[in-house]
């Protein structure tokens, strides 16, 4: 069996065309004739262009993926049937077997071909497919219908919106897309645009293969008193005049349960107190932190009592707090 494609260029098969592409320039570079005129490094050139030209191209390398040893058995020449009909491959190279103006160059007379359906169908016809050119039969002639093999449906994308509490604490949820219901489980933690994928259950198949894949991209829909900052969530907490001037402990609530927090004396609005540990968990384990932001509440009226004390308080405790502002 020739070598594998994938092999002779030196990349994986999941490859992308960018490497493919980086690969043949740096082999194309070291075996070039010019550089080496022996034979064997004109070989290694030759079999560097081969798989370049196939895997380069998206159609053909679908087809080489899917054939293997067959597509070899095409390209070195002969294929299984030939011989039935007389007919072979020897003396032909890939520029004629693609189609590329090889003898005859039209299409399907004088020595060229045509094949309806692509280069996918090229194999089709040439490994038992049905259908014409096998044997310089014309279009029909005998060639019973031919069967392609069932393609895999296209995948689907949709924009899940949880709620923060789920993305959170995750658990299984479900929801309706095109009047179906589906229901996917939800890790703790899930990133924001994180993507979720459900098997066959994306667009269905145009000739009875299985179903493309569901892409969930994750959204989170916004939350009364939380946000979310990465890993951390911050919470905005109303706190009194009396809390924020004397100091106090209140109660927090976090995604674990509620918690504790010593508010300091003569705390203002605005200040910042964090809770390590209490934010949201991550896919390794580690928690992040809750950020609370002090806001003083103040009530709306007060009685002739209270708007006393407050002038009172105000005389003993003189404050500038707007003498650093400029413009």
């Amino acid at each position: 069996m020739s070598e594998d494609l994938y092999q002779t260029l030196g990349v994986s098969r999941n490859a992308s065309k960018d490497e493919i592409r980086k690969a043949h320039r740096k082999l194309a570079l070291k075996f070039h004739p010019d550089k080496n005129p022996g034979k064997d490094a004109q070989e290694k050139f030759k079999r560097v262009q081969e798989a370049y030209d196939v895997l380069s191209d998206d159609e053909k390398r679908a087809a080489y993926d899917r054939y293997g040893s067959d597509f070899e058995k095409i390209r070195g020449g002969g294929y299984p049937g030939a011989g039935a009909a007389g007919a072979g491959f020897d003396g032909l190279d890939l520029d004629q077997i693609f189609g590329r103006g090889g003898a005859g160059g039209g299409n399907g007379g004088g020595g060229g071909f045509n094949f309806e359906g692509g280069f996918g169908d090229f194999f089709e016809q040439i490994l038992g497919g049905g259908g014409r050119g096998a044997g310089g039969r014309g279009p029909g002639a005998g060639s019973a219908t031919r069967q392609r093999a069932p393609q895999k449906g296209a995948n689907a994308r949709h924009e899940l919106e949880l709620p923060l509490e789920l993305v959170v604490r995750g658990g299984e949820t479900e929801f309706y897309l095109n009047n179906e219901k589906l229901a996917v489980n939800i890790p703790p933690g899930v990133a924001e645009g994180a993507k979720m994928r459900l098997r066959e259950q994306g667009s269905p198949s145009p000739n009875g293969g299985p179903r493309g894949d569901l892409i969930l991209v994750i959204k989170t829909t916004p939350h009364k008193f939380f946000k979310r900052h990465g890993q951390n969530l911050e919470l905005a907490l109303p706190i009194t005049i009396t809390e924020a001037v004397l100091g106090a402990k209140v109660e927090v609530p976090t995604p674990t349960g509620s918690l504790s927090l010593n508010i300091p004396a003569g705390s203002s609005s605005g200040r910042k107190l964090r809770l390590k540990g209490q934010g949201i968990q991550s896919a390794s384990g580690n928690a992040g932190d809750l950020i609370v932001q002090l806001q003083i509440k103040v009530p709306e009226s007060v009685d002739d009592t209270s708007r006393e004390l407050l002038e009172s308080f105000g005389e003993r405790n003189p404050m500038s707090p707007r003498d650093e502002i400029e413009f």
